[in-house]
């Protein structure tokens, strides 16, 4: 495949990758992934982030914000702390922010609260919202509704949701990322049968590695780790569902993950 690609969720500031980041970024090029979108979820991930994005500028770029799994372990100072880093250029969207009732590793009042200052703060800066939700619809949408108006943009990311929740998404003109889920026989099938009502215009693609190993990968590493190498063969899942040639969808979800976080991707030189 000659298009590039931009991988919009890869939590490329964990643990998992300490060891070999630099050959997985690599790879990841090689692959014709041309940038990655490093994803903070807390407050020690934001601050990796952001050094990830400047270490290898024109290739990663980060987003500031907390998980809803974090909620209950972060408070004022660490809102502030995302306001400011929302400021740099390097951070091209407030979150992982949502909210999260299949685990409830933070009570749901603490999501909810969370979830709203996060989007004060976006709206506030200008910068869109990388939005996190699971089992939680009935309480994500109001409190996202009565924001809208005022964000300049906002991503679902990582949709594993149903036709319902999709078409309340693209009403309120979201895009919508779509992750290795989708190749998943046991639990992403129903969405090969909707992931075609999403516009050419709202879909993004992302591996939220190192998490959602694709299941159906031909050769899977033995480490059992998700990395934006495998976002190719994503690409050719979501491509085959929405009965779209690969190359077209290549360029059409770069275009849109582009022009969402205004991005600059370089080929040129960064630092390793």
């Amino acid at each position: 495949m000659t298009e590039t690609l931009i991988d919009i969720g890869a939590n490329l500031a964990g643990k998992s990758f300490e060891r070999d980041r630099e050959a997985v970024i690599e790879r990841a090029r090689e692959a014709g992934v041309d940038c990655m979108i490093v994803t903070g979820t807390d407050r020690e991930s934001n601050q990796a982030a952001l050094a990830l994005a400047r270490q290898w500028p024109g290739v990663l770029y980060a987003t500031a914000g907390v998980h809803p799994h974090h909620a209950a372990d972060h408070g004022q100072h660490d809102l502030r702390a995302i306001e400011a880093m929302s400021a740099q250029p390097e951070v091209r969207a407030v979150g992982e922010t949502g909210l999260d009732y299949f685990r409830d590793f933070s009570p749901r009042r603490d999501q909810q609260h969370m979830f709203e200052a996060h989007l004060e703060i976006a709206a506030d800066s200008g910068q869109p919202v990388f939005l996190h939700q699971r089992d939680a619809h009935a309480d994500f949408l109001p409190i996202l509704n009565r924001h809208r108006d005022r964000l300049s943009n906002a991503v679902v990311h990582c949709f594993t949701g149903d036709a319902e929740e999709l078409a309340a998404y693209l009403d309120l003109d979201l895009y919508i990322g779509i992750t290795g889920w989708i190749c998943d026989e046991r639990r992403g099938l129903h969405l090969r049968d909707i992931v075609d009502r999403i516009p050419e215009d709202r879909i993004m693609l992302e591996t939220d590695c190192p998490y959602l190993l694709p299941r159906d990968l031909p050769e899977k590493p033995r480490n059992r780790r998700n990395e934006p190498a495998f976002l190719p063969h994503i690409l050719d899942t979501v491509a085959a569902a929405r009965d779209e040639d690969p190359a077209s969808l290549a360029r059409t979800s770069t275009a849109n993950a582009r022009r969402f976080f205004r991005l600059d991707c370089s080929a040129g030189e960064y630092g390793l």
